[in-house]
């Protein structure tokens, strides 16, 4: 055949009658034609928006040709050095002119992680795309949203039923958390199944949710699937999550023994704790306070999608519990994280109009401390002890389950759906590292476990998986007040100046005529130094100011910020000399 194809190609500069080459046969003609389209074929592409750096702001995107489906669109808590900063939301901006190929959004449960950036991200993204969850989610999502204003297209997901999102299908299995009704994602693409597990744990004795399940796990595994998604959260800790049921009994041994007043801190989407208490008050024969706006919003609506059970009159006032014996009261509210404005904060800091602190009461953390928290832990704590409180924790007793599957449930999720591909998710880089290194021991190849950073794109066809260079993450967005997105890199870095050395101002007044300076340059300082105690350096920094000027006073005409610059680098050089401190430097220059 290359002898015919050659002579043919000759023949077109000859001027001679082409001679045709020797037809292929059937089975060659086949197998060109799918090299042909598999090169040609697009790709599934799958990025993080977070999740792969960090406990939170859980957003994965799916890209098949020009169609796309998201799973979760959640916020993240800053960190300790992000000053006055509310929490951070995904950066969208690989989004942006490829709205109108989303073909949906689908939430797995209603944790803030996974759905607190949706009131911020939405009106970008257009108000129609559909948001699918399951129905306790849809509340939640629904009653955050009413603080915002503005609507949603909001869908109820049946999780024994598919969902075709265009070229996806979307089928969902339930997985146990630490709040009810949430759902693993299967998203069929054209090039193979790839499981997205959400926040999970194996359960099979939960409280008022259904248990994992485990059936619609093996059978997706028996038909094949591409890539499996989890949750590394706890899966590099040995063993099994605890069950609910066994906390329970825990808690029922210190209802018991209390002899005073009991108040109990967790989260309040923590639904399955709230129960518990509830069901462990009304045993002991115990009226409840409920503490925290988010938590009472949070039992409003639990009860009205019969998440939980109680009588109505089990709930008191604070005043109608101060009536009460001690032994017949519990307060139950947020706070376990030594938040400042959450209800046992402000009971143990005495700032409560009608709550405080007795001796004799036990006081229960059922919930684990998250890092970065352990100082305002150990601060309450220490403010319940000197008050004469009793504190028990989950290092004491088995009194909280975490809502994230340990190392043998997810060996056991792999052994299940049988991937051929793996990529952790929804931690911080090194728990991503140790899940991969948990799967690893199972005899998974090494070479099919993918960890990208966020906003690193990955892409699969049926048989390979890569990560590629493209970073499409931007920029950190972070929500401040009402901005979103203002608050960048350069401003967290003048609050962090300002909170560890404190701010420096100088203020020239110059003669917008001839340029010259009147008067002495004004100085202001705040946390930095007592300026009456410090009356040399203040001189000298006012004298260094008016030298400066004048070297470089031309520049007041047209170039300012650069004499600025000049003037907060001769500054700073200047303090940090006489101090070895270096406040935040703010000159200011005023045309008179």
């Amino acid at each position: 055949m290359n002898e015919n194809l050659n002579k043919w190609l000759s023949n077109q500069f000859k001027g001679e009658k082409p001679v045709a080459p020797t037809p292929a046969s059937p089975k060659q003609a086949k197998r060109k034609w799918l090299n042909k389209n598999k090169q040609n074929q697009p790709k599934l592409r799958i990025v993080g928006l977070g999740g792969f750096e960090e406990v939170g702001r859980n957003m994965m995107i799916f890209e098949y040709g020009k169609e796309i489906v998201i799973i979760d669109m959640g916020l993240q808590f800053p960190e300790g050095d992000m000053l006055g900063i509310d929490y951070l939301v995904p950066d969208i901006s690989y989004l942006k002119g490829k709205e109108d190929r989303i073909r949906g959004i689908i939430i797995t449960h209603g944790h803030y992680d996974h759905i607190g950036a949706i009131p911020h991200l939405m009106p970008e993204l257009g108000e129609k795309i559909p948001i699918y969850a399951t129905p306790l989610t849809l509340a939640l999502i629904k009653k955050r949203q009413e603080e915002f204003g503005r609507s949603l297209n909001l869908r109820t997901i049946n999780p024994d039923e598919k969902l075709k999102l265009g070229l996806f299908t979307a089928e969902f299995f339930r997985v146990n958390h630490n709040i009810p009704d949430c759902v693993a994602v299967a998203l069929h693409t054209p090039v193979g199944t790839v499981v997205h597990t959400g926040d999970w744990k194996m359960d099979l004795s939960p409280i008022n949710d259904k248990p994992i399940e485990l059936n619609k796990i093996a059978k997706l595994g028996e038909h094949g699937v591409l890539a499996l998604l989890a949750d590394s959260t706890n899966a590099y800790k040995p063993g099994y999550q605890i069950s609910e049921r066994k906390i329970q009994e825990s808690l029922d041994k210190i209802f018991i023994d209390a002899k005073g007043r009991i108040l109990t801190a967790t989260f309040a989407s923590l639904l399955t704790r709230v129960q518990q208490i509830v069901t462990l008050s009304q045993k002991h024969g115990r009226k409840i306070v409920i503490e925290g706006r988010s938590m009472k919003n949070n039992i409003e609506i639990a009860k009205q999608f019969k998440y939980l059970k109680y009588p109505e009159k089990i709930f008191i006032s604070a005043g109608e519990a101060n009536k009460l014996p001690d032994d017949k009261v519990v307060i139950m509210g947020t706070g376990a994280q030594g938040e400042e404005n959450a209800a046992l904060m402000r009971i143990a800091s005495k700032k409560h109009p009608k709550l405080s602190i007795k001796k004799g009461d036990t006081v229960i953390f059922s919930s684990s401390v998250v890092p970065g928290n352990e100082l305002s832990v150990v601060t309450l704590v220490d403010k319940l002890y000197r008050q004469g409180a009793t504190v028990m924790n989950y290092e004491m007793m088995d009194i909280h389950a975490g809502g994230h599957a340990k190392a043998e449930e997810a060996k056991l999720l792999v052994q299940l759906l049988k991937p051929k591909f793996f990529v952790p998710i929804q931690a911080n880089h090194s728990m991503l590292c140790m899940h991969a290194q948990v799967i690893k021991s199972t005899g998974f190849p090494e070479q099919n476990i993918l960890i990208p950073q966020n906003g690193q794109m990955m892409e699969f066809t049926p048989t390979q998986a890569r990560k590629l260079d493209e970073i499409v993450i931007k920029k950190i967005i972070a929500v401040d007040g009402k901005g979103v997105g203002d608050v960048g890199p350069v401003v967290l870095d003048d609050r962090r100046a300002m909170a560890s050395a404190g701010i420096f101002v100088v203020v020239l007044t110059v003669d917008s005529k001839n340029g010259k300076l009147i008067g002495n340059p004004d100085i202001v300082s705040r946390g930095f130094i007592y300026m009456r105690n410090s009356e040399k350096l203040i001189e000298g920094a006012r004298q260094l100011t008016k030298s400066c000027y004048e070297n470089h006073k031309k520049m007041v005409q047209k170039e300012v910020s650069k004499l600025k610059d000049i003037l907060k680098k001769d500054l700073s050089n200047y303090l940090y000399k006489e101090t070895k401190r270096e406040p935040l430097v703010v000159p200011v220059v005023i045309k008179v």
